[in-house]
């Protein structure tokens, strides 16, 4: 997107809404959490959007997450910070399709984004609203991929970031936080241990708390996958969305996503069906969902092999649990062994590489596909939400010696 510093477009949000009690909130002074200590939500004129954006005028803007500006909260183009937030393609699994002899699968490959996973849309617009409220020092806890993105994005604005992170975080997460500049601890506990520290360490040191859903604006940059999905499909949702859920942003994001779009007048009231997959070793959404909870409980001694998705409890558990009623969709646990299984499966017979959480959203499908939740002719969409080259990968033992003589027809 080309922007020059000085310019301005026309915003249009509204109010902070809480997304418990629906009491507003002012829109431009800085917040965290409602009165009532939940998740506050951007409110925008839409009818005055649905008159200032067409199809046709956004066609004509770059292929970029900021081409949905009328629907994001950033008022000065000058507090923007990016670092090239491409739209993700869709990647389609024909022989994958055949074999389950199931409908069109596709997956929505986030992997493509800057640092690598789709935390860089909450926190590209997460930052450029802390720059634009004049916040110094940003703090989050982290399973890996947000604490990459808030390192990167704070870096690039001139913001200190200070990461907590569980003490078996990838590697390659922890020294790519550190590389892009942050200050990164790591935990002897799980995330949400590591997010009670930052709450700690907000009353102490006065940073900015931007853990999941205690700031409103990740979610408006999550839910762009949404606008964007909505836009790729000609404007014709799919009929089943599974996405990896630990904290449920995304899921949250696109369900409010599609809600805009229909009073915008992009969309008809047709909805995906939503599926909150997790790992059977951290499933809390799922456990309130069967039992028909509106609030999960927290889950001790999480894990998984799929890092991202390890919450064992989640801030805006009502806000999954309500998407997933509403949408008709459902919450499915799977083992690890099928999420390894799903890795390696895609990236043979696909030559796509999922990351664990990714895979476990194919998992999800194939056991669906199976008991029958999801019919054979849906068309369904599969969120990767990181590139699989950030998680470990097999060692590979195959050598050759070349001072010995090599049977090449055995290669």
């Amino acid at each position: 997107m080309n922007r020059n510093a000085a310019a301005e477009y026309r915003t249009f949000v509204t109010h902070l809404e809480c997304s418990a009690s629906g009491e507003r909130h002012a829109a431009d002074r800085l917040q965290g959490l409602s009165r009532a200590g939940k998740p506050l939500l951007v409110r925008y004129d839409l009818a005055a959007v649905g008159k200032a954006l067409t199809k046709a005028r956004l066609a004509a803007r770059p292929f970029d997450m900021w081409r949905w500006r009328e629907l994001l909260p950033v008022r000065r183009t000058a507090d923007i910070i990016s670092l090239g937030e491409v739209a993700t393609p869709l990647i389609r699994l024909p022989k994958l399709s055949a074999a389950l002899r199931g409908g069109e699968i596709i997956v929505k490959d986030e992997g493509r984004l800057p640092t690598g996973s789709f935390k860089a849309r909450g926190l590209a617009v997460a930052v450029s609203m802390a720059k634009a409220f004049g916040v110094t020092h940003m703090a989050m806890p982290t399973n890996g991929n947000a604490g990459a993105a808030l390192a990167a994005y704070a870096s690039r604005a001139g913001i200190r970031a200070t990461i907590l992170c569980p003490q078996d975080t990838p590697e390659i997460n922890v020294g790519e936080m550190a590389a892009q500049g942050a200050s990164v601890y790591r935990v002897n506990g799980l995330i949400d241990d590591c997010g009670r520290l930052i709450g700690q360490g907000r009353e102490a040191a006065g940073w900015f708390d931007a853990s999941t859903l205690k700031e409103p604006y990740r979610i408006e940059g999550k839910k762009t996958m949404g606008l964007e999905l909505a836009e790729q499909l000609g404007w014709e949702l799919p009929d089943v969305i599974f996405y990896p859920t630990g904290g449920g942003t995304g899921l949250i994001g696109m369900w409010k996503a599609f809600a805009e779009l229909e009073i915008v007048g992009f969309i008809d009231g047709k909805r995906p069906r939503m599926v909150a997959v997790q790992a059977q070793g951290c499933a809390p959404i799922v456990q309130a969902f069967e039992a028909g909870l509106e609030h999960a409980e927290r889950v001790a001694n999480a894990a998984t092999i799929a890092s991202g998705i390890r919450v064992p409890q989640a801030i805006g558990d009502f806000l999954i649990l309500r998407a997933v009623r509403e949408s008709g969709g459902f919450a499915i646990a799977v083992s690890d062994r099928s999420i390894a299984e799903a890795v390696d499966r895609v990236a043979r017979e696909e030559g796509l590489l999922l990351c664990p959480e990714g895979a476990a959203t194919l998992a999800a499908y194939q056991v669906a596909l199976a008991d029958g939740r999801v019919g054979r002719r849906d068309r369904v969409v599969l969120f990767n939400c990181a590139l699989g080259l950030k998680y470990p990968l097999p060692y590979v033992e195959k050598a050759l010696d070349r001072t010995k003589p090599i049977d090449f027809s055995s290669l």
